[in-house]
């Protein structure tokens, strides 16, 4: 999918440097000249108007160069990488690792085998995001080390799987962006009837039907947008009357969830029915009520739209193709998990991620174990946060929660809970290796699937029917039938299942989408990555 786009960029962006320096095998000089003339170095971007806001020194480039022992066509390669960003860091901000970084690691570690990966650098990058203080030097040897390799990484990838492709280069931004622009010139560029779009488009049918609806909320940004609706009751609903009415029926005309053409004041079926699909859209409860929050969310500008979708949509560039085989995608602001097999979409189930402080991490993986009647391993600042206090209440605390104490670390005591009604992780849990400990597993909290908005967890995703998950992910075992897994969930013995092979997870993060009927949907930025993200690619940003 995206990830075959990603490279038909980038190599071109290289001006056809694999096929040059073979062309050019012994004219190394030669062939660095030609791609540094072609990709001049971009003096414009600066810290006042970069995406990241640390700069390398060219210096930089050519050590790491010499010291990794680059060869010509991938030292060249490099180089213009950065001259084309005036040398600002591509995976670093100040802040930490940057969003696109993510992303590509995800879409990496999903299509190789980790045994190729550079050890050092997977440790490091591990460590970086785990730890509270993030704050990262642009002189720190270090990350300029890391920096650089992700960078050859991304080139490596690109040339070795796609080779050159004849799409102009001026789209990198659009890739990893190097410099804020308006929203209006960010929307031109992505809407633009080029070679470069047209064939992204083609590959990547998600992306595709974002980018139609993106020209839709553009021409009406141009056009002026929707009128603002002001409510002066706390909640309205069928039956009332009112001026606000007429303003709303509007609004919803304009998106097409209103395909009347009534104007009158009152508050009709029709618009009940129209409430509820706008609701449908926006992640809220169906209920056909128009309240305050859902006046708020309506009001928010076309442009912000917009941007939004931009955002997605620079997004979905870094997913990978589809495998024939199963995917597992968890889209957090979603509130929902995603089953893929063959290419195509086999059903999906709500979801809990982590509370705001306790986020859900974006990352990828595989799952490679399933454990019936789990232990629940009490993390650390649960035990400091919630068992000592309940022990100083009652002596009785670990007895009621089915919770005993097996040690002692680091001055605090080792905590599990027992296999059984109340375990916090349910009758069955999925593993795919990580440094967050965050893992998908079932839960005796049913009530929390009947909220619209399920940032409740720790941290980890929880299945509104894991053993539904459990039977697909086994339904191919000769020695794990339907009633063998239902007994083994059921049982109050852990019981450890290797998966081979195992599944691909990716855990995103999209606040507009378009589903299989081609409708566009919106979420709520709950952890507040489009904010951050429209602080740094818009010089108007408006996302809050």
């Amino acid at each position: 999918m995206a990830n075959k786009i990603i490279i038909v960029v980038i190599v071109s962006i290289f001006t056809g440097l694999a096929c040059k320096n073979h062309t050019h095998v012994n004219n190394e000089k030669t062939t660095q000249q030609e791609v540094i003339k072609n990709t001049v170095r971009d003096r414009s971007i600066d810290k006042s108007n970069a995406y990241n806001d640390l700069f390398l020194d060219s210096t930089d480039v050519e050590k790491f160069i010499v010291t990794a022992r680059v060869n010509d066509t991938l030292a060249a390669a490099l180089r213009n990488f950065y001259n084309a960003r005036n040398f600002e860091y591509a995976w670093f901000a100040s802040t930490g690792l940057i969003e696109q970084a993510f992303s590509f690691h995800s879409l990496y570690s999903t299509v190789n085998d980790t045994d190729a990966f550079n050890k050092s650098m997977e440790h490091y990058i591990d460590k970086i995001r785990v730890e509270e203080d993030s704050t990262i030097v642009a002189k720190n040897p270090a990350i300029i080390r890391t920096e650089l390799q992700l960078s050859l990484r991304f080139i490596k990838y690109a040339i070795e799987n796609y080779g050159n492709q004849n799409i102009t280069a001026s789209d990198l931004g659009l890739y990893i962006p190097a410099k804020k622009m308006p929203a209006e010139a960010m929307a031109n560029k992505y809407l633009a009837d080029n070679k470069a779009n047209r064939n992204y488009g083609a590959l990547n049918a998600s992306y595709a039907s974002l980018k139609t609806e993106l020209g839709k909320y553009y021409s009406l940004a141009k056009n002026g947008g929707w009128p603002v609706i002001t409510l002066t009751a706390k909640k309205i609903d069928s039956g009332f009357s009112g001026p606000a009415i007429a303003i709303i029926k509007k609004r919803l005309q304009i998106t097409g969830e209103f395909s009347g053409q009534d104007t009158t004041a009152l508050f009709n079926n029709e618009l009940v029915i129209a409430v509820k699909e706008y609701q449908h859209k926006h992640g809220f409860k169906e209920t056909g009520t128009v309240n305050l929050t859902l006046v708020k969310d309506m009001n928010i500008p076309a442009i912000a739209r917009v941007q939004q979708l931009l955002i997605n949509m620079q997004r979905m560039r870094w997913m990978p193709t589809r495998p024939e085989g199963k995917l597992i995608i968890v889209n957090i602001p979603e509130f929902e998990v995603y089953v893929d097999s063959a290419k195509m979409n086999l059903f999906h189930m709500d979801v809990v991620v982590g509370a705001e402080g306790h986020n859900t991490t974006m990352f990828s993986g595989k799952i490679n174990q399933i454990v019936f009647s789990p232990y629940w391993d009490v993390p650390p600042s649960i035990v400091k946060k919630e068992v000592l206090p309940g022990l100083k209440r009652s002596k009785n605390y670990l007895t009621k929660r089915d919770m005993e104490i097996t040690g002692n670390e680091g001055g605090l005591p080792v905590v599990r809970q027992k296999p059984g009604e109340k375990n916090a992780l349910g009758k069955v849990k999925f593993l795919f290796p990580n440094s967050f400990n965050i893992y998908m597993h079932d839960t005796p909290e049913k009530g929390f699937f009947k909220r619209s908005e399920r940032d409740l967890s720790h941290g980890c995703i929880r299945l509104s029917d894991a053993p539904k998950m459990a039977h697909y992910l086994l339904q191919n075992s000769s020695t794990w039938p339907a009633e063998k897994i239902d007994s083994a969930m059921n049982s109050g013995v852990e019981q450890f299942v290797k998966l081979s092979p195992a599944v691909p997870v990716i855990i995103t993060y999209y606040t507009a989408w378009v589903d299989e009927n081609q409708k566009l949907h919106f979420a709520d930025d709950i952890y507040l990555q489009d904010s951050k993200i429209a602080k740094k690619m818009f010089s108007d940003p408006l996302l809050q």
